[in-house]
């Protein structure tokens, strides 16, 4: 244990881009081994190796600008993935409308019936049944 952590010393190690790319690979795997695409072993290659590169690689500063800029890209997605799967789990008990002002998303009761809904950001007034 202290060899590899003498080993560590001074290299990258993990990070977010890293695990997007080892969980990339193994949803690669699982597809080659449901489809048997065979081909598909040189692009799982490419990723693993890409993965192994960046954890030992002593230049920290290339590596974290790398993951910087794939944080850039993940962040709105990954606020839309949660966003939606907060929408999911509450659409039982509330509706979702978009302002037609402003555009804001917004929520609301479900089961009211007829209602007048305004709008928080522009106090724009609109009629939706929930």
């Amino acid at each position: 244990m202290n060899f590899f952590r003498r080993f560590m010393a001074g290299r990258y190690g993990s990070d977010q881009l890293n695990n997007a790319l080892l969980l990339l690979g193994v949803a690669l795997i699982l597809i080659e081994w449901i489809t048997g695409w065979n081909w598909m072993g040189v692009f799982i290659l490419a990723l693993l190796i890409l993965c192994y590169f960046r954890i030992f690689s002593r230049n920290i500063q290339a590596r974290y600008a790398e993951n910087q800029k794939f944080l850039r890209w993940w962040g709105p997605v990954s606020v839309k993935l949660r966003n939606a799967r907060m929408r999911f789990a509450d659409r039982k008990m509330h509706r979702y409308f978009k302002c037609p002002q402003c555009k804001q998303r917004l929520r609301v009761p479900r089961g009211k019936g007829k209602i007048s809904i305004t709008c928080p950001h522009c106090r724009t007034q609109f009629v939706r049944k929930t």
